[in-house]
């Protein structure tokens, strides 16, 4: 494809979906996703953000449910914290992630900058600096008692107002974790229990070289271009946060290599970039649920160029001031958002609630609703929920109820 070349929009839908992993007929049984499906799917996404956030489930086990079907929610739990079968570590992708260990080196240049302090976080980069003595302390009891949490180191602190509220213990611990000298061993309730990496990750990932900042950043480029299918700069930047400077300047390497493929898109202001390996399908047949932290929508400007869709996350918006509800998924239809609904998992009464169900201005009801239901049963039963139950408003809300 030439340097000239334009898509239109409708393909670049199409190519952006099938990359991210959607349009395969899901798995209807739990059992017949495996190991080896889920390690394939979070491999071509290349991260899965964590989020702690539990209304419906935790943000992170819904994007292989929402890809392959039906799973095993403790497949997920088994690949990042069981050390025989660890295939995914933890660490700052985009926002906290699930990463496979086979990356750990390409976030090596992370974790020195922040070890210089270096880096986005200014509040624990002025901690560290001013607590290198404490943080050394901690660091000490890890490698002498860990796995820990926070709260179990020996001089803890207390909360303060400031950064999250966290002690002073966990703020050391994120400032070794964040400078890759602690890792997460496993997870206790949602609570992190940090050890050393030598005693988490393989010792083959640990011996790998450390590649170059540059190399390592084209790395991370390629494995965004390849999860993305289109994109533009600030898309795959952002998708694991890399440094404006840096990306511009490893996009443009990769583009005078021939491995990323500059286009225009219709309707987009910005310059764009193809995948050489993006699929063009002529449809995609995706009939999907999206957690607002899904990385098909997880940068809100691009999922506004490519669906249209104004999506904002209003947990922290006040109730009476909520356009679409608290914990609002996307539906995805096609290859377009057709509806959004606002989900709750109300495990003691065994239902799926409904509380806000909105249809977006081109979808047909009646089709949209019938759809909405399938995939709200299949969501239930696999949260182990009897029924799904629309309890609130919205355009859609009685074609929904009617549908059930």
């Amino acid at each position: 494809m030439s340097s000239s070349a334009t898509l239109s929009l409708r393909d670049a839908r199409r190519i952006a979906i099938a990359a991210q992993g959607f349009g395969a007929a899901p798995s209807v049984h739990a059992d017949a996703v495996e190991a080896r499906h889920a390690r394939r799917m979070i491999d071509r996404l290349g991260l899965v953000q964590i989020d702690s956030v539990n209304v419906l489930v935790r943000s992170h086990y819904l994007p292989l449910f929402s890809r392959l079907g039906a799973y095993d929610a403790g497949l997920l739990d088994r690949l990042a914290y069981d050390g025989k079968r660890r295939a995914l570590f933890e660490y700052w992708g985009h926002e906290a992630s699930l990463i496979p260990v086979a990356q750990q080196p390409l976030f090596r240049w992370r974790m020195a900058r922040a070890e210089r302090g270096e880096g986005t976080y200014s509040g624990l980069v002025r901690f560290a600096q001013e607590k290198r003595a404490y943080i050394a302390q901690v660091l000490a009891e890890i490698t002498a008692r860990g796995p820990l949490g926070a709260s179990e180191l020996t001089e803890a602190g207390r909360g303060a107002g400031g950064w999250w509220g966290w002690s002073d213990g966990k703020r050391a611990l994120e400032f070794l974790f964040w400078s890759g000298r602690v890792t997460t061993a496993a997870r206790r309730g949602f609570e992190r229990l940090y050890d050393l990496p030598e005693r988490v990750l393989p010792a083959a990932v640990l011996a790998t070289p450390t590649p170059e900042p540059e190399e390592a950043q084209r790395a991370l480029l390629r494995i965004a271009a390849r999860a993305h299918g289109v994109a533009t700069e600030r898309d795959l930047r952002d998708y694991h946060r890399l440094p404006t400077a840096d990306a511009k300047a490893r996009i443009a390497e990769l583009v005078e290599a021939g491995e990323l493929l500059p286009v225009a898109v219709e309707g987009w202001d910005q310059s764009a970039y193809l995948s050489p390996d993006a699929r063009r399908p002529r449809k995609v047949a995706a009939n999907a649920l999206l957690s607002p932290f899904d990385s098909l929508i997880w940068e809100r400007q691009r999922t506004e160029r490519l669906f249209g869709l104004r999506f904002r996350l209003e947990i922290y918006t006040p109730a009476a001031k909520r356009e679409h509800g608290y914990y609002v998924l996307p539906f995805l239809m096609g290859d377009r958002i057709a509806a959004r609904v606002d989900l709750k998992a109300d495990r003691k009464a065994g239902a799926l609630l409904a509380q806000a169900v909105h249809a977006e201005p081109d979808a047909a009801p009646g089709p949209t609703a019938e759809a909405l239901a399938v995939e709200l049963r299949r969501l239930a039963s696999w949260l182990g929920l009897e029924r799904v139950t629309v309890v609130g408003a919205g355009d859609l809300a009685p074609a929904l109820a009617a549908a059930l």
